[in-house]
């Protein structure tokens, strides 16, 4: 294995990095924080003597740390775990002159407008947007599209930030949250779209060199993962079927828009996520170099047997592809479910999971106190559905909701306060 610079803030309890890669004390020079380590300091001693740990990982200084310690211990790759570092990764390599995604390929991946641009100019359909560097710009976008829209950061990942304008009231909102928003109001940092009515997919895989090297769609519930912090609800995706009407465009948006967009020499994991409208035709929301969130790698190695981000991260370390082609339709397809925290004391239900066909993992323990979706991925428990078809996920994955819902209960009380009341 090269000797590999990683950028990661992951926790290493929760991502074992040093089962993922091979050799690592001696190959990989990791970038992390204290926070990302607690609890697993024998880890880091035992297969990360060759790190650097950064108290305020999104600063300027982290990529200072990380120049030097490449330099120091002679990186001859670098990689990154996460979407927020795909930018930074990229520009080391440039600094270095060591090959993998540049900073052509990874802003036309993280800044949407960029993205979108090259897509349009491509001939793929994306949504009407434009670059909001002032409030001017989003009032003349406004005026010219109408209503409803969309205002979003354009390196922002997980629909965090993403405001809906139905009227005017929406807009003063938006403009209202400024000092609040983890996101400037700046120059370079928003856009607004059009609002696209539709069906929200993903498809997810991997990529080399401009084109796919093997993918999968699939259909999100209702408005996909922004929605759930909008109204506290579950989210889930099911697998296409491969004869499903919407699984042939998509294959071709993929495609399309992979090609069009500035290529990386070595595999990476994607995420793309588009809507299909009543006339049949994928429009594109956005892509990314990395794997999907919440259960989506989870659901992909059930069926495919590739864990998309341990896939990911290896093909950035040098690793050859555990899957290089893509595969014929396969025996069983997945589908995932992020059940809300409530509003009060956690109560798991007392019996066991009645539907065989699920695995379901609490991730909140008795007693601890919800306040509702405060971020996106966030879940008092997760669910990972695997059955023969499309259709029989989601049946199974609606038995199991109403099960969970029915056996669940958030007790409120004087420790469990009522964050409903203070938002």
């Amino acid at each position: 294995m090269p000797k590999v610079l990683l950028f990661s803030r992951q926790p290493l309890t929760g991502r074992p990095l040093h089962e993922w890669l091979d050799d690592t004390a001696d190959s990989v020079i990791l970038v992390t924080t204290p926070k990302a380590v607690e609890g697993a300091e024998d880890v880091l001693a035992e297969h990360f003597p060759m790190h650097r740990l950064v108290p305020d990982y999104h600063s300027w200084a982290t990529e200072r740390v990380a120049e030097e310690a490449a330099r120091a211990y002679g990186a001859d790759l670098v990689a990154s775990t996460s979407e927020s570092d795909v930018l930074r990764a990229a520009r080391l390599r440039a600094r270095l002159g060591l090959p993998g995604q540049l900073p052509d390929s990874a802003t036309a991946y993280r800044d949407k407008v960029v993205m979108k641009r090259i897509a349009g100019e491509a001939g793929i359909r994306v949504p009407a947007f434009t670059a909001v560097d002032s409030v001017a710009d989003l009032l003349d976008f406004l005026d010219r599209t109408g209503w409803p829209a969309v205002v979003k950061p354009r390196f922002g990942a997980g629909s965090e930030g993403v405001a809906v304008l139905r009227g005017p009231a929406d807009v003063a909102a938006f403009l209202d949250r400024q000092r609040a928003a983890d996101v400037p109001y700046l120059p370079g940092q928003w856009m607004a779209e059009s609002f696209v009515h539709g069906d929200f997919f993903h498809v997810d895989g991997i990529m080399r060199d401009g084109r796919v090297v093997h993918s999968w769609p699939a259909r999100y519930n209702g408005g996909g993962i922004a929605q759930r912090v909008w109204d506290d609800s579950h989210v889930s995706s099911v697998m296409l079927d491969p004869d499903d009407p919407a699984f042939t465009p998509l294959a071709g948006l993929t495609r399309d828009v992979v090609a069009a967009l500035p290529a990386a020499p070595h595999p990476l994991a994607f995420h793309l996520e588009a809507w299909i409208g009543t006339d049949g035709e994928p429009v594109l929301c956005e892509i990314a170099s990395r794997a999907g969130g919440a259960l989506i790698a989870e659901a992909y190695e059930r069926v495919f047997g590739v864990q998309l981000a341990r896939e990911g991260l290896r093909a950035q370390c040098g690793s050859a592809l555990t899957l290089a082609g893509q595969p014929a339709a396969p025996a069983e397809l997945a589908g995932w479910i992020l059940y809300p925290p409530g509003y009060g004391a956690f109560v798991p239900p007392a019996g066991p999971c009645p539907v065989p066909t699920a695995q379901l993992t609490h991730a909140m323990a008795p007693g601890a106190v919800g306040r509702g979706v405060e971020h996106l991925t966030q879940a008092a428990a997760t669910a990972l559905v695997a059955a023969g078809s499309a259709e029989e996920v989601r049946k199974d994955m609606e038995e199991l909701t109403r099960w969970w819902y029915d056996a669940t209960d958030w007790v409120r009380g004087p420790d469990a306060s009522d964050a409903s009341d203070a938002s």
